[in-house]
């Protein structure tokens, strides 16, 4: 599977695990930086891995920052991106199974590199799974051409 990845400064060491963690499982890794410790701006990173996503140049991304909450509001202004912060398994199976969420976000200073490969792998090995759930994500990408009122 190809996957872009991406983090800030406070997600930049997780973010080199996980893509090594990725590679060994034989993914196609895109990284989209940061490439150090110095400071970036979430959003610049964020926008440009939900845009390889919502162009189809990536199946899936992964985006790391300090909680995950900024990478992943930052990401679902993207049309066509449906991004997720999760802390626990429940909430990395249901992310894609309930979902589709094609981008995981992790926070660096939430979760350890423990948890955060067994998030990864989880959300990884989970399929959307249509059924009511398909109506409801219809629901949510309608919302990327909504004209407001």
């Amino acid at each position: 599977m190809r996957i872009a990845i991406g983090a800030d400064h406070h997600g930049f060491q997780l973010k080199e695990l996980l893509k090594e963690h990725m590679t060994a499982l034989g993914h196609d890794v895109q990284d989209h930086g940061c490439h150090s410790v110095d400071e970036v701006d979430y959003p610049d990173v964020a926008v440009v891995v939900a845009e390889d996503v919502a162009a189809g140049e990536a199946e899936r991304a992964v985006l790391v920052c300090g909680t995950g909450i900024g990478m992943a509001i930052a990401a679902c202004k993207v049309p066509g991106v449906r991004a997720a912060a999760v802390s626990d398994p429940y909430s990395a199976e249901r992310a894609q199974k309930s979902n589709n969420a094609q981008v995981l976000c992790l926070g660096a200073k939430v979760v350890g590199t423990e948890v955060a490969t067994l998030l990864l792998d989880l959300w990884l090995e989970s399929e959307f799974q249509g059924g009511a759930s398909a109506r409801k994500v219809a629901k949510i990408d309608a919302l990327d051409t909504r004209v407001p009122a």
